[in-house]
């Protein structure tokens, strides 16, 4: 079974090695049908603390790391300033 990868923002990096994620999922009403955000936060594994706030990334689903931690950071698809930030690999 594939493991989950998922794309969000950085909202919170205070913890060491841990970044708060929130990803976006737009979904539609099913009487109204009107587009609607629903965010989700998740708590992700950040080995070196590369991740600063604003930072677009993308995080896998891995076996748990503590109670509420389940995903690491994979990569680092755009910073906080809005420029690109060259793939590795």
């Amino acid at each position: 079974m594939p493991k989950k990868e998922l794309v969000g923002k950085v909202v919170s990096n205070k913890m060491q090695k841990t970044v708060v994620v929130a990803v976006e999922n737009h979904v539609q009403h099913r009487k109204y049908e009107k587009q609607t955000v629903r965010t989700s936060k998740f708590k992700a594994h950040d080995e070196e603390n590369k991740c600063k706030i604003g930072d677009r990334v993308r995080i896998q689903e891995c076996p748990p790391i503590s109670k509420d931690k389940h995903f690491q950071v994979v990569a680092v698809l755009g910073s906080a300033l809005g420029t690109d930030v060259p793939s590795e690999g």
